[in-house]
């Protein structure tokens, strides 16, 4: 993982995401110019946009956002990449729910935002950070209870459920039932390094809250639309 050229950024906190191989982590320090390894000092250089790719990981070790160098399939690293996988899955969904004019799209956007502020805390492994980077990459329960919030609003409008369903309800629900799947694994992920006290307790709690909002929002989506959602039935002849 290496930083990007960033100059007197307005935001701070760690930015990880790009792809579940990658999974850039560019910190986000107010004020400060952090140089990329793989960048060039040649002149007319200065004002260019920063090269997509560095070099630093080609032996396989990619950098968490205390410093660390770790191997690409460390714990870190592969929920840092479920976790992108999940917010492009959010990404695909929302398209889809964005052309039915659902007016629940604000809120996927504000959770594509909140899973980068997830990810900054996976990349920040408590054991080697140091005051200053826990500061930046803490993560709240306020977006638990956002969560909880709109669970509770949309559960209201819907009809009990009774049966198990399956993926279905029309692409919009489709697609938020696959961000779903996605949420379940980035959350299996998660779990061993919140136990290992490497990351903030709140980050597993709320990618849990997040399949739960995910799953309530794929059938609110399909009862808007009026599709018909798939009920499980048993294949296999008593």
């Amino acid at each position: 993982m290496a930083g990007f050229i960033l100059r007197r950024l307005p935001l701070r906190g760690v930015l990880s995401a790009y792809t579940a191989e990658k999974a850039v982590c560019v910190s986000w320090n107010r004020g400060l110019s952090v140089k990329d390894e793989g960048s060039s000092d040649k002149p007319g250089r200065a004002n260019a946009s920063p090269k997509i790719y560095t070099r630093t990981g080609d032996k396989g070790f990619s950098s968490t956002f205390t410093g660390e160098r770790r191997p690409k399939e460390d714990q870190v690293f592969e929920a840092l990449g479920t976790a992108d996988e999940l917010t492009s899955a959010i990404g695909l969904a929302r398209e889809f729910c964005a052309e039915q004019g659902h007016t629940f799209v604000g809120e996927l956007d504000k959770i594509q935002s909140v899973l980068q502020d997830v990810g900054s805390n996976i990349a920040t492994p408590v054991s080697s950070a140091r005051d200053s980077h826990i500061k930046k990459t803490r993560f709240s329960e306020k977006p638990v209870s956002d969560l909880e919030h709109w669970i509770d609003k949309y559960t209201d409008q819907l009809p009990a459920l009774t049966n198990f369903i399956l993926p279905s309800g029309g692409k919009s629900s489709a697609t938020l039932h696959l961000a779903r799947a996605v949420c379940r694994r980035a959350e299996r992920s998660v779990a061993p390094i919140v136990r290992a006290g490497e990351a903030d307790p709140s980050v597993a709690k709320y990618l849990n809250r997040l399949s739960d909002y995910l799953f309530t929002l794929a059938r609110f989506a399909a009862m808007k639309e009026g599709k018909e959602e798939m009920v499980y039935r048993r294949t296999v002849e008593e």
